[in-house]
């Protein structure tokens, strides 16, 4: 009920926020990594797998996404799943007519491009200008710019430090005298 509550305040506050850009999804897929494996003679489930390891930055128009290590995932439609992982992964892309943009950091993120929803697992954190929301758990969903944050204990799992998720968000108007 937190966890609700937490996303429909949040959504109040930032009206508009984070439509993804739409022209990234029409855009190609660039992998840049120290070493790779790509699966295709062999294709299980009718699926192709890339590993990618080593500095890896995966980029799709404005998306940036950089990690230790991404496994990829591509179907036979073309739909790409990504799981990211390493000490800190960034993403990074452009709100969609806007000169904006959001960021999240966490331990893992897994990305759809099919239902455009990223998820960060551990550790997580996304910000959109001063705007921030923290917590172990963040499911974000870029079409309908709906967040679903998760605290550690809410989640069942032991993490370090502060188990709570916590939201800042910025007045609108900082520089107008009431």
């Amino acid at each position: 009920m937190k966890i609700i509550f937490i996303a429909c305040l949040f959504g109040l506050f930032l009206p508009g926020l984070a439509i993804a850009e739409r022209a990234d999804r029409n855009k190609p897929v660039n992998l840049e990594a120290d070493r790779a494996t790509v699966e295709d003679v062999n294709r299980k489930d009718e699926s192709r797998v890339s590993i990618f390891t080593g500095n890896v930055v995966l980029t799709q128009g404005t998306l940036r996404i950089t990690a230790d290590k991404v496994i990829m995932k591509e179907d036979t439609k073309g739909f790409r799943y990504a799981t990211a992982v390493g000490d800190l992964v960034t993403f990074r892309q452009k709100r969609d007519g806007l000169d904006e943009y959001v960021e999240g950091w966490s331990k893992r993120v897994e990305y759809d491009n099919k239902t455009d929803k990223i998820e960060l697992f551990r550790q997580a954190r996304l910000k959109r200008g001063a705007d921030e929301v923290k917590g172990d758990y963040i499911s974000y969903d870029m079409n309908s710019e709906f967040f679903q944050v998760i605290g550690s204990n809410e989640r069942g799992v032991e993490t370090e430090g502060d188990n709570r998720v916590r939201v800042t968000i910025q007045p609108k108007n900082k520089n107008k005298p009431d």
